[in-house]
């Protein structure tokens, strides 16, 4: 996890958050976030691919697997959002990259293969997400790292090397505004290791 915080012993329900006053929402997910080990595969991973020229490779520090996206969600209300997620119990999780594909639309992605920790977390993420009011994805879950966009055409890696990933945790993050201007990890939230 990147900028990791134990909040589960934190005694803090207030998230470092940058205020303005010309904007009063945030665009949240929460996600797996990658340490700087998984980070370097992953992005060996899409290095290996051929991408065509209208191809938009995602930055090494976008890498991640979405657990839910959230969208537009009130700055006022993050905190409470925060005091609900370090309730959320996290149990330490391997994924192994399952297959390199690109969906409609020209999405390239690296699926990683479920299993029943992942879909647990996933599940009270949800559980927690809808009693706010958040409209989760009716598509079923299906664990992904997005590699590119526009992706269209692109040929996948012939022989590519297996990633292994243990998660630990989760974090909350923001999708800035500006264009290109990445992500944000708002929180980290740590579990147990087993």
């Amino acid at each position: 996890m990147a900028a990791p915080n134990d909040c589960a012993t934190s005694s803090t329900s207030e998230l470092p958050i940058e205020r303005s006053a010309s904007r009063d929402e945030a665009r949240l997910f929460v996600a797996l976030w990658p340490d700087a080990d998984v980070r370097a595969q992953l992005s060996r991973r899409r290095d290996a691919w051929r991408w065509p020229a209208a191809a938009r490779p995602l930055a090494d520090d976008q890498l991640h697997l979405t657990l839910h996206f959230i969208g537009a969600f009130a700055r006022n209300r993050i905190a409470a959002l925060h005091r609900l997620l370090i309730t959320i119990p996290v149990m330490s999780t391997t994924l192994r990259a399952h297959d390199d594909e690109v969906w409609r639309g020209g999405i390239a992605v690296l699926r990683f293969a479920s299993d029943a920790s992942l879909a647990a977390l996933h599940g009270r993420l949800g559980a927690v997400l809808a009693d706010l009011g958040v409209a989760l994805d009716p598509k079923p879950f299906s664990p992904h790292v997005t590699l590119a966009r526009r992706a269209r055409g692109a040929e996948r890696p012939h022989d590519p090397a297996a990633i292994e990933w243990r998660a630990d945790g989760f974090a909350l993050v923001e999708s800035l505004a500006a264009a290109g201007s990445g992500y944000r990890v708002l929180q980290s939230y740590l579990g147990t290791p087993s």
